[in-house]
């Protein structure tokens, strides 16, 4: 492929770029060299964080064991997709319990956020009622400079969370300890993961379902990074090739392919595309997740659903709006369609036809979230969002342009 070089390819900044990624670890059956890679980073005893369906499923929780071998200390398989502080209080108990200096997660970004969770808690006197005090007075619990445990992720889904200083975290009063259910996050470099490890032979073996709506989350940080406010030539590099081998292998996947090289090609970029998107600087997530934020926020809508009903929707009206920068034309170099008069719509289109060849939703009256009778109040949540800070340089949208989407999107 040539690269084009129009107008959107270079903004006119300068630019500081600091990031402490995880140790990256990559290949079917890198799990077996896990043990090997808590000896190089001086680690003894590991507790295995997982929800109950990976804990209790041979071919995904056997090659981790045995790749930890005597380095496992226990198994707490207790996460669930709502990422409760009751649920890391629990976890710090066992941490505790069993002497372990390293939380290894296996799974989905859940699993990751508890043991973020986890990390904060074991670093701090905080029993439950205090914690659930400050996530609730706060939106977040205070995070120590040092004395947080090392994280070492194993994803099994295609989210793009595992190089990340952030998490969330939420609680309800049916969990406890708060009187409310409340929703809060966590972020410091203290938080990324000391070590991420990326086997598609583990990946392979989660529900397409699981696969297809995460992946969506994970191509759309490919195509945030690409037009976010700060955008840097690093994450211009890693985001673009990212994209064009998310283009190649989800493409493949939703024709149907399920060997391990489309496994490693999908799983190649959805490291690419999250590469320098978390640093203490800020974020190049931008609209898109905003709107997952928002629709995710009260609904029972997932994270990836929301993501693949909304990104073309939010893409057409990005591409309207006069004066703001896009960078279309670095984003249609990415997925393989920059030969196109219109590079907008181009992008547009092809963005649609890997959703739908993913078979996910591509409307909200299809997904388990607002009607149209709560798009304001989704809209103020959205705008609200600390993400949109990165929108593309030049736009600034309003209530009635998020309502505006969400009524196209019904």
């Amino acid at each position: 492929m040539t690269p084009t070089h129009s107008s959107d390819d270079r903004r006119d900044s300068t630019v500081r770029f600091e990031y402490d990624p995880a140790t990256i670890r990559f290949g079917s059956g890198c799990v077996a060299e896990l043990e090997t890679e808590l000896e190089i980073l001086g680690l003894e005893r590991a507790l295995l964080v997982c929800g109950s369906t990976v804990g209790s499923a041979p071919d995904v929780i056997d090659p981790v064991t045995e790749g930890l071998g005597d380095r496992l200390a226990h198994i707490f398989d207790e996460t669930t997709p709502k990422k409760r502080l009751q649920t890391a209080l629990e976890g710090r108990d066992r941490l505790e319990d069993h002497d372990a200096d390293v939380l290894v997660s296996l799974g989905g970004g859940s699993s990751l956020d508890v043991a973020k969770a986890i990390s904060v808690l074991a670093a701090t006197d905080l029993g439950p009622a205090a914690a659930g005090r400050e996530l609730a007075e706060t939106g977040t619990l205070p995070i120590p400079d040092d004395g947080l445990i090392p994280i070492v992720a194993i994803p099994t889904t295609l989210a793009g969370a595992d190089l990340s200083m952030a998490g969330g975290l939420t609680a309800s009063p049916d969990s406890g300890p708060v009187d409310e259910e409340i929703s809060g996050g966590l972020s410091a470099p203290g938080l990324m993961p000391a070590a991420a490890v990326y086997d598609p032979e583990l990946v392979a073996t989660t529900p397409d379902s699981i696969l297809a709506g995460s992946a969506m989350n994970g191509f759309d940080k490919g195509i945030e990074a690409i037009y976010a406010a700060d955008a840097t030539p690093v994450t211009d590099a890693t985001a673009r090739h990212g994209l064009e081998k998310l283009e190649d292998g989800l493409r493949a996947f939703g024709d149907g392919d399920r060997d391990i090289d489309t496994f490693e090609t999908i799983l190649e970029g959805i490291v690419l595309v999250q590469y320098g998107i978390s640093r203490s600087s800020g974020s190049v997530l931008s609209i898109v997740h905003a709107f997952g934020h928002g629709l995710t926020h009260t609904y029972d809508v997932q994270q990836g659903a929301a993501h693949a009903v909304v990104v073309p929707y939010v893409l057409e009206y990005l591409f309207e709006q006069e004066g703001v920068d896009t960078r279309e034309g670095m984003l249609a170099n990415a997925l393989g369609v920059d030969n196109a008069a219109d590079h907008g719509a181009a992008v547009v289109e092809a963005v649609t036809e890997i959703r739908d060849g993913l078979d996910l939703p591509s409307k909200l009256r299809d997904v388990d979230g607002p009607g149209p009778d709560e798009f304001t109040a989704v809209a103020e949540y959205v705008l609200a969002d600390r993400l949109m800070a990165n929108v593309p340089p030049g736009l600034d949208p309003s209530v009635e342009d998020i309502e505006g989407i969400l009524e196209e999107a019904w």
